[in-house]
């Protein structure tokens, strides 16, 4: 078994990164891939007509406690990855991220969804939230699958990707979600 259940996790490792900021990555990137799950599937459940939990009042309280915990683990990922891409330092030659943009169906418009299961919140932040967690979920399963398939991005190429993930988190994510949790 993989740590933490997760195979992306062993794939960093290997990249010669001191054990100790590697493991705070892991952990944090645990924290952040569940919770961003959560968040994701919550509205997920809501854009097919499941109304979880059953009245308006309460599922606006599960999109604010959802945003809450992303927005945490959000938080405890910041400095953890800024040290793994410090120790990192690739080479200097120019990688390119290893994941996806958003696909069409995680473009959605959430106004009429959000409409429909009662809840107050701007559709715009549940969008741009929604988004750039659903691309963090992506990138990681695409290191799980680079480990399965021994396929791993090189160096430069991870650092690019875990770059481009920590721009897009808290170039504007983080703050969505802080006004969803609000």
């Amino acid at each position: 078994m993989t740590e933490h259940g997760q195979p992306w996790a062993a794939l960093l490792r290997s990249y010669g990164v001191t054990d100790a900021t590697t493991a705070r990555l892991v952990r944090a990137l645990v924290a952040a891939e569940v919770s961003a799950l959560a968040f994701c599937r919550l509205l997920d459940r809501w854009a097919k007509g499941e109304p979880d939990p059953t009245t308006p009042g309460r599922r606006e309280a599960a999109l604010r406690r959802a945003a809450e915990r992303v927005e945490t683990a959000l938080a405890g990922l910041e400095r953890p990855l800024g040290a793994y891409l410090l120790e990192l330092d690739h080479d200097g030659s120019e990688g390119r991220s290893w994941y996806g943009e958003p696909g069409p169906g995680e473009v959605l418009e959430w106004g009429d969804v959000l409409r429909r299961a009662g809840v107050h919140a701007s559709p715009g932040r549940v969008a741009q939230a929604y988004l750039e967690l659903a691309v963090l979920v992506r990138a990681l399963q695409g290191l799980s699958t680079a480990e399965r398939i021994d396929a791993a991005p090189d160096r430069s190429s991870l650092w690019a990707g875990l770059f481009d993930l920590r721009e897009n988190l808290y170039g504007g994510a983080v703050d969505d979600l802080r006004a969803l949790a609000a």
